[in-house]
């Protein structure tokens, strides 16, 4: 089953299904954070989301998924956390926030039973923002260590490619995401 959500979400199911993985659409990990208080010691707690967390015997992938289509697309400088527009860099606060991600991924580890080892952490990026962007974003991500290891990048043409493949299939799936696809091959709008 593909999780409701919005289409660019229902596109990485579908790539994520492909892995033989189970895919729930977002949820939210409670956070303990300090105020910024300083005539006394306050804290608060804080939902933060997971656009899709994806499972099987192996594996728990959380999945952040940023299409920017329309828009700039994906800044480096707000992936890891360094723009001075606070808002921007809030985007990300799974991968750029070590509090935030450490939390979340013991949580992940803790609710579904899996050893953080075992749990990968995925951007999915539809646009980069311009020249460079992608080899920067891809290079911060890599050098980023939590759980099974670095975050993963996979951009729109990796995710097209896979759904096409889950498309070619003659196995019927009620699923929005594959019709399109079908009727759009159908028609000859895909090259």
């Amino acid at each position: 089953m593909t999780p409701t959500g919005s289409p660019k979400s229902q596109f990485v199911a579908l790539a994520l299904e492909s892995e033989g993985l189970v895919v729930s659409s977002a949820l939210k990990f409670p956070v303990k954070r300090r105020t910024r208080k300083e005539a006394y010691e306050e804290w608060q707690t804080h939902g933060f989301e997971v656009d899709l967390v994806a499972a099987r015997a192996d594996k728990l992938v959380l999945a952040t998924v940023k299409s920017f289509f329309g828009s700039r697309g994906v800044v480096a400088s707000h992936v890891r956390g360094e723009s001075t527009d606070h808002r921007m860099n809030a985007l990300y606060a799974l991968l750029n926030d070590p509090q935030i991600r450490t939390t979340v991924v013991a949580g992940a580890a803790e609710r579904f039973g899996f050893p953080v080892e075992a749990i990968e952490l995925r951007l999915y990026v539809g646009k980069f923002a311009g020249a460079g962007a992608e080899s920067d974003v891809r290079a911060w991500c890599a050098s980023q260590k939590i759980g099974a290891g670095s975050v993963a990048v996979i951009n729109a043409e990796e995710v097209v490619t896979i759904v096409r493949d889950v498309a070619r299939s003659k196995q019927y799936r009620d699923n929005a995401v594959l019709a399109t696809m079908k009727v759009l091959d159908a028609a000859g709008a895909l090259l």
